[in-house]
């Protein structure tokens, strides 16, 4: 199976070099790290005589994740040396600022040759893994070098169920190679064994994102502070993680704004980097005043829009908000994170677009702590809110006890690991 799966990787490899050379050529995109992507293995994560631990997350929101777990990982076994890897340039830019370049790396294409490179120099006790990464050649050569293999915050989301069930007899044998399944719901753990974990192995432990913590305020949200105050602008929207296709539904919803509001503030924040021309020019075509944040001289931007073009900096911006609307929700892209805007209690909207955050969505549905708006509705539902304090703050007051009342799934998920980490070290001394 593995020699099928493997030679199937390198024909998928090889169809899609053109696309991504053309993606290398206009955007830059796979540039980065991509010697590491095949295999080799840079030399500040060499680990040939220390312990570690290797802990993957995709991108910035499984880097977000399991940001306090590290952090607590580092706490608990100081003798580790914990190791992260990413796939994306902007996940692979946060975990450096928050855990030092000289402990990240991109993770390697799933071919057994970079695997063993990487699994040889780091020789990890453990490894965990952030949501659902079943990488086959990777999952296989870590149960046989002796690594545990942990997978927290598993979730399995409604878009990828029917795929995982079609192929769950190829998946089941993958999947035996995982020690540990710490699921963030009871129903994402019945998904986990429906498409072929262990049941004995899976277990419920909690939302890690709940329990992130904001990384240090950049130099721009007391600029931003301090320019908004002195020119009594406002409202502010702050509208993060958006996706092509919405950013012109938002523009002109704050359109509408300002004819209400003339000293209206938005600052807009899409969610990947590599459209950030792209919006540029759209501003540009809808003939509003706009700024971009990475060249922002700190005039106030009253009645315009903040184009926050940079990385790393949306979770603290949402503090500036009167209203927060969430992207990748009012097109059919599975919704991005609300509980950045619920931690600084926030009022909410999204759009109806949220199954990749079912759960989270729900919970603050049935909390009254979230507004859920069509794209013909979005307006209505943002005028309403902001001609209504009261509702603002009640609102916002309820998202941030609902995100409170959710806490401490980083305390659950630890003492897992230290079991399955104390279970592998008696194995080896039994041995």
């Amino acid at each position: 199976m593995y020699l099928i799966y493997s030679a199937l990787l390198a024909a998928g490899l090889l169809v899609a070099t053109p696309y991504w050379l053309l993606e290398m050529l206009r955007q830059g995109k796979y540039r980065k790290g991509l010697r590491q992507r095949l295999g080799q293995v840079p030399l500040s994560i060499c680990n040939p005589h220390g312990r570690s631990i290797w802990v993957h997350a995709v991108s910035v929101g499984e880097v977000l994740a399991v940001s306090e777990l590290i952090r607590n990982l580092q706490v608990e076994f100081p003798e580790h040396r914990i190791l992260i890897s990413t796939t994306t340039d902007t996940g692979h830019l946060l975990a450096c600022r928050r855990f030092g370049a000289e402990n990240v790396f991109y993770f390697p294409l799933d071919f057994s040759f970079a695997m063993r490179r990487y699994l040889a120099a780091l020789r990890p006790d453990l490894v965990v893994i952030a949501e659902t990464e079943f990488w086959p050649n990777f999952l296989r050569l870590a149960r046989d070098c002796g690594s545990r293999v942990a997978v927290v915050n598993a979730r399995i989301s409604d878009r990828s169920l029917p795929g995982y069930r079609r192929w769950s007899k190829v998946l089941r044998p993958v999947l035996r190679n995982i020690s540990l399944f710490v699921a963030q719901t009871s129903e994402d753990a019945r998904r986990l064994v429906e498409i072929g974990a262990l049941e004995d192995r899976v277990v419920v432990g909690g939302n890690l994102k709940f329990d992130f913590v904001l990384p240090p305020p950049p130099p721009i949200l007391g600029q931003l502070r301090s320019s908004l105050a002195e020119s009594a602008a406002g409202p502010v929207l702050v509208c993060g993680s958006t996706v092509d296709g919405e950013e012109t539904l938002l523009v002109e919803t704050f359109k509408q704004v300002l004819s209400q509001h003339h000293s209206a503030v938005m600052l807009l924040a899409p969610r990947h980097p590599e459209r950030f021309s792209q919006v540029t020019n759209l501003l540009q075509d809808a003939n509003v005043k706009f700024w971009r944040s990475t060249q922002w001289n700190g005039d106030a931007p009253n009645g315009g829009v903040l184009l926050v073009d940079s990385i790393g900096e949306l979770a603290n911006l949402y503090a500036l908000a009167d209203l927060a609307i969430v992207g990748g929700s009012f097109v059919p892209a599975g919704g991005h994170n609300i509980l950045e805007p619920a931690q600084h209690g926030v009022p909410i909207i999204v759009g109806p677009h949220t199954e990749n955050f079912r759960d989270i969505v729900a919970l603050f549905h049935s909390a009254d702590a979230v507004r859920v708006a069509s794209a013909t509705d979005l307006s209505k539902t943002v005028l309403n809110l902001l001609a209504d304090q009261n509702e603002r703050d009640a609102l916002g007051r309820r998202a941030l006890q609902t995100l409170q009342s959710e806490q401490g799934a980083t305390a659950i998920t630890l003492q897992k690991l230290k079991t399955l980490l104390s279970a592998r070290e008696q194995g080896a001394h039994t041995a």
